[in-house]
């Protein structure tokens, strides 16, 4: 995994040092609230609902234990005792006070992490599959992509004030675990025919108040192409993105009026004009392709008796197993999920307990190393076949055992109105309801994978409309209300939900829910998903059904 060198150290330590000063004149009245916004954004720092927020970048998603324990002693020291992991494949404290601030970010930067650009105008975290590196059906490894794009972007001249956030996610294989097709850019590693690899780019998806789907506008760039390519269609985004109306300021907006072909020259004449300029030092991509090198495995058999063993002798074990262990490019190894959702639990949350108890699970199983993932929950990409029972074992002591990624109860949820100022209805309580509703293992198994998407507000930031069921709560003359799509995808065969009808009230949304999953049971194919009995079936079969109910 990389490693901050001396420029990024000193980088990330002028910066703490930078914004300790801001905080001081903003807490002797020095600086008003409305000077200090923009300086705090710019440091990951919200005004939330009830209290300030930190979001802490964790750059495309990869820590190591010493980082996770040093997240658990933040979490207790300066918030109540837990953080909560977000789609961004960050961290967020909620609790935070103001004079605390500079205190956590020089805690952070003693382990290599800051708070830049996780906020504001600018280019956020870049993310990627959570299984990247270890993953069978790679092309190569996308990190070293990511972390090119991470050092162009940090505090670039020109893209630190953009129009809106600009949002970027990588992939390196066809499958699509990184949701690149709702992204303002897309990246996915490719080949082209002669066998060489490089990128295909997407341009114009996102979510918000006017959900897209992105773009093909490259079908092969050549690899040291990526960065002077990005330059362009971020520039033309910049130069002519909407500045008069922050909710159209986004390039999704920009591509859809102009069109794609239109956006599509724009970006090739300024490509062509830049004549190589920003193309990365050759020595330098090969320095950061360096630090994503395979770490030491060592030499294991294919298969593992005592995995087998203990799948036969303990059944939650083998729940576990089936759902939450993934196939590993290496011989006798396994990455493993973490579910942060268990049964009443906050979707995302992990108690300051829990993650040194992950950081040590990781230093002791997974040579160290931890990903959080766009689904809120955490992976562990190196672990031996013969350990995974110790694993889980050890998990399970602290509650974070629940054999359920990709099952109806693994449900991604914002904070909504337990915490955001711009929520407009409650996202926590609506996802433990649901899950409760599910608690029966057999019966999470038998529906099958289902992707239940919750958001707050028309912002998503739960991925609502990309849920195989998203659920969008909206504040109607002062009562929740809750509006249901269906038929969401994020992965390669993206498709955003179709709404049902009418939304429903806080007390009918779980049983709304129900009928939905009871109309597949009752009407599924063998074999067939959730998904894709309702692309069979279509709206009507599941509509009857659902407002029937109400």
């Amino acid at each position: 995994m990389y490693r901050y060198d001396e420029f990024d150290a000193a980088f990330v330590e002028a910066r703490a040092a930078e914004f300790r000063g801001q905080v001081a004149r903003r807490l002797s009245g020095a600086l008003t609230e409305e000077e200090f916004r923009p300086l705090r954004l710019m440091n990951g720092l919200y005004l939330q609902l009830h209290a300030y927020m930190l979001r802490v970048a964790i750059p495309y998603g990869v820590l190591n234990g010493g980082q996770m324990r040093a997240l658990a002693e933040i979490s207790e020291r300066y918030d109540r005792g837990y953080g909560h992991f977000t789609t961004r494949q960050n961290i967020q404290f909620n609790w935070p006070k103001l004079r605390d601030a500079p205190d956590i970010i020089d805690d952070l930067a003693k382990v290599g992490m800051h708070a830049i650009q996780t906020s504001g105008n600018c280019i956020r975290n870049t993310t990627t599959d959570p299984f990247a590196g270890v993953a069978p059906d790679e092309i190569e490894d996308p990190r070293p992509t990511c972390e090119l794009i991470r050092q162009w972007s940090s505090l670039h001249p020109e893209f630190t004030f953009l129009g809106r956030k600009f949002k970027i996610a990588v992939t390196g294989a066809e499958a699509d675990r990184a949701a690149i097709r709702v992204h303002d850019i897309g990246v996915q590693l490719v080949r082209n025919a002669a066998g060489e690899p490089g990128y295909r780019l997407f341009v114009g998806g996102g979510l918000g108040r006017t959900p897209m789907i992105g773009k093909v506008i490259r079908d092969f760039l050549p690899k040291a192409d990526l960065l002077p390519y990005l330059e362009a269609c971020l520039r033309i985004y910049n130069l002519f993105g909407r500045r008069d109306n922050k909710y159209k300021a986004r390039i999704k907006i920009l591509v859809h009026e102009v069109g794609i072909e239109e956006y599509a020259r724009l970006v090739e004449e300024e490509f062509a004009a830049m004549d190589g300029t920003a193309a990365p030092d050759a020595a330098e991509v090969a320095r950061i392709e360096a630090y994503f090198a395979p770490p030491a495995y060592r030499e294991r058999p294919a298969t593992s008796a005592l995995f087998e063993r203990m799948k036969r002798e303990d059944a939650g074990f083998a729940a576990w197993a089936r759902r939450n262990v993934h196939p590993h490019r290496v011989p006798g190894y396994a990455a493993a999920t973490i579910s942060l959702k268990p049964i009443g639990g906050a979707p995302g949350d992990a108690t300051a307990e829990q993650m040194r108890m992950m950081a040590e699970v990781a230093e002791r199983w997974s040579l160290d190393e931890l990903c959080v993932t766009h689904e809120q929950n955490i992976v562990l990409p190196h672990v031996a076949l013969d350990d995974l029972y110790a694993v889980w074992t050890r998990l399970r002591a602290q509650g974070l055992d629940a054999a359920n990624r990709g099952l109806v109860t693994d449900i991604i949820a914002c904070p909504g109105l337990d915490y955001c100022a711009l929520a407009t209805a409650r996202s926590i309580p609506v996802a433990q309801m649901i899950a409760e509703r599910f608690t029966d293992q057999a019966l999470q198994e038998k529906i099958g994978p289902l992707s239940i998407k919750i958001s707050g507000c028309i912002n998503a930031c739960g991925h609502h409309h990309v849920g195989h069921i998203g659920i969008l709560g909206l504040d109607k003359a002062g009562v929740e209300s809750y509006q249901i799509t269906i038929g969401g995808d994020a992965t390669e065969t993206a498709a955003l939900g179709d709404r049902t009808g009418p939304g429903f009230s806080y007390e009918e949304v779980t049983g709304a829910i129900g009928a939905l999953v009871e109309t597949y049971l009752e009407r599924r194919e063998a074999g067939e998903t959730f998904l894709q009995c309702y692309r069979r079936l279509g709206m009507d079969a599941f509509k009857e059904r659902l407002y029937a109910a109400a």
